[in-house]
This record gives structure tokens, C-alpha cells and sequence, in this order.
């Protein structure tokens, strides 16, 4: 355990506040970028729409989703170090399988982005419409459980 983080400290807080700071950027991405690639589909290949839509995607990855979510990794891991008794609970262990569908996901959209990058149209304008709300599901529950603590 680290002692100079025990749960309730002021050090510990601060971490936890950084760290739903972070959660609150990375879902905004996570949120925002199969929008972007909504746009995409309908932009003309070639076009000045698609154009800034490919440095939008790519400048939303590098500047924020992908910072935001290694500071959600690292910041969890500050907390569940100083706070070990997290592993009995179940709620966490349900949370901590969502986060890392997540971390799934943004992988795959990052997976995406290349191959918009590439000039591909990768799967279709619904399929994306349906993938922007896999995030906001998974946060909702994450949240609940993170709040609620059910088991």
C-alpha cells in the first residue's frame, strides 16, 4: 500500500479527481470520434470535407483520446495500489472488465482511423452511428457501479 496515499487522504483525492478528469476526456473522444467518422462516410472522397475530417480524427487520437486514456490507466493504478481491498469487490471487477472493453474499442476506432487515413471507408455510416453509443452505455454502467458499489 502506499502510505502516502491512503483512501481519504488529500493526495489520494486529488488523484482520484485527475483521474475522472481524465475519464471525462477520453469518454468526450470516445464519444466524438465515430461522429467524425459518421461525417466521413458522407464526405466526397478526395474533398475539402474529407480533408479536415481526417486531421480532426487524427489530431482527436493523438492530442486527446489517447493521452486521456494512458492517464486513466496510470492514475487507476496509483489509486488501486494505495486502495488493494478495491480487488475484493465485485463492482470493481465488473468495472474494471468494462474499462478494458473500452480500451478494446479504442483500439479498434484507432484501428479505424488509419484506415480512413488510408482512404478506405471502413464498415458503414450505420455501423458507426450504433458504435457511438458504445461508450456512453459502458460509462453509464461504469459510473453506477463506481457510485453505487451493488455487490
Amino acid at each position: 500500500m502506499l502510505d502516502f496515499m491512503l483512501p481519504g487522504s488529500t493526495v489520494y483525492s486529488v488523484v482520484k479527481a485527475l483521474h475522472i478528469i481524465a475519464v471525462i476526456f477520453w469518454m468526450a473522444g470516445m464519444l466524438y470520434l465515430p461522429r467524425l467518422f459518421v461525417y466521413h462516410h458522407q464526405a466526397q472522397p478526395g474533398g475539402e470535407l474529407e480533408s479536415a475530417l481526417l486531421i480532426q480524427e487524427h489530431n482527436l487520437l493523438k492530442i486527446i483520446i489517447n493521452p486521456a486514456m494512458v492517464a486513466v490507466w496510470l492514475l487507476a493504478a496509483l489509486m488501486i495500489a494505495a486502495n488493494t481491498a478495491l480487488w475484493t469487490s465485485g463492482w470493481f471487477h465488473v468495472k474494471l472488465l468494462l474499462v478494458l472493453a473500452l480500451s478494446g474499442v479504442h483500439g479498434f476506432y484507432a484501428g479505424a482511423q488509419k484506415k480512413f487515413a488510408k482512404g478506405e471507408r471502413p464498415r458503414t455510416e450505420k455501423f458507426w452511428r450504433i458504435m457511438n453509443e458504445i461508450p456512453a452505455l459502458a460509462v453509464i454502467v461504469i459510473v453506477v457501479l463506481a457510485v453505487v458499489k451493488p455487490f
